[in-house]
């Protein structure tokens, strides 16, 4: 195992004596970022002004490393403001007829509800499945599949539960009944691995701002080319066609690649930031993050259950796990505030306490979480 202690001289806010245990809702700028943007910002207010090369070599290399965290080319991928944006687009690009089913459940963030309910003037029938105790399985996610549905949405990690649903298991079903299958990824990727092939993934959306160390107003899609021979671009600019640089040729023959939901002006700092952050998460190894990510997870749950708390996902295997802890608790507001009164920094939602360490975060840090918990319950 790789030195974690040299790997955490790259957060410079634990220097302040926090523990930042909220990577679920967003994470902190680490030291690599942090000096790649102050660089960026430096050369384009005193010397490369006008650094476009040096930003489209960044460009590429990003969409390989993402190409790399979920699997597939970086000919597949296109950058968008965030993870709404990305399934607007998905929702607006299919040619639905009335009578068309989508398949959501309950527990979804919003951002992968509205889009699809939005498509209510064009007569899309929404169907969400009910949870159970936090939880929405693949299997029922399966059995409410009807002769009509023609797209399934789900979230890769359930934001507020941590619930990692079987991917592949939907996937495979998806693939044989011709169902459109999109993933939001935003409480995942960074934490966990994605393989959108052994999945039968055909799209995904997700920001860069949670567990991938990256800013807020960048996000990312995937899809197959299977599907993008589908859906319509709904918006379209002049990067998004063939002759992009001839550029008072205007036939509109858009780019065989995802690019052509790129339509103009990308987020510069952005990009340059988080091709540093999966550069700085793939030198650990992205599988190796995985396994802490997963380890301080687990840990975490048996400290809480120790102190008599139950978590959603107690005695769930690890497949169901990602690196989202919560637990429901009456006294939840108040456990919140004297948590942030002791510099551990955490998310209420809905009533829960939600924890999300990363692999960086050491089990020394748990415990102090614990001894803290249980002088407040």
């Amino acid at each position: 195992m790789k030195d974690i202690t040299k790997i955490r001289e790259n957060f410079p806010y634990l220097k302040t004596g926090k523990i930042y245990l909220n990577h679920a809702a967003t994470g902190p700028i680490i030291k690599p970022v942090k000096d790649k943007l102050i660089e960026v910002i430096s050369e384009k207010s005193e010397t490369e002004i006008d650094n476009f090369k040096k930003f489209l070599n960044s460009v590429e290399n990003t969409k390989l490393l993402l190409g790399e965290l979920i699997n597939t080319s970086s000919e597949r991928i296109a950058f968008v403001d965030n993870t709404s944006t990305g399934l607007n687009i998905l929702a607006q690009g299919i040619d639905w007829e009335k009578g068309d089913g989508i398949i959501l459940n309950n527990l979804e963030f919003p951002a992968n509800v509205y889009p699809f309910l939005n498509l209510n003037d064009k007569g899309v029938e929404v169907d969400f499945v009910k949870s159970h105790k936090g939880i929405v399985t693949a299997e029922n996610i399966i059995d409410a599949i009807k002769p009509n549905t023609k797209l399934i949405s789900l979230s890769m990690v359930q934001f507020l539960t941590g619930y990692r649903i079987d991917l592949e298991k939907i996937g495979k079903v998806c693939k044989e009944k011709n169902i459109i299958f999109s993933v939001d990824a935003i409480q995942g990727l960074g934490a966990v691995r994605l393989n959108v092939q052994k999945c039968n993934v055909d799209f995904v959306s997700s920001g860069s701002q949670k567990w991938l160390f990256g800013l807020q107003g960048l996000g990312f899609i995937y899809l197959s080319e299977r599907l993008q021979s589908k859906i319509k671009p709904t918006f379209v600019g002049w990067t998004s066609v063939e002759n992009q640089w001839n550029l008072l040729n205007y036939d509109l023959i858009l780019k065989k690649t995802a690019e052509r939901f790129q339509t103009g002006t990308l987020n510069t700092l952005g990009i340059f930031a988080l091709e540093e952050s999966l550069k700085f998460l793939k030198n650990y190894g992205f599988d190796l993050v995985e396994k802490k990510v997963l380890d301080n997870s687990t840990y975490l749950m048996q400290l809480l259950n120790n102190l008599g708390i139950k978590t959603v996902l107690t005695n769930l295997p690890e497949e169901n796990i990602a690196g989202i802890v919560s637990f429901e608790h009456k006294n939840s507001s108040n456990i919140f505030n004297t948590l942030l009164a002791n510099n551990i920094i955490c998310s209420i939602r809905e009533g829960m306490i939600r924890f999300s360490p990363h692999f960086y975060n050491l089990h020394e840090e748990l415990e102090k979480v614990i001894k803290i918990l249980a002088e407040v319950l």
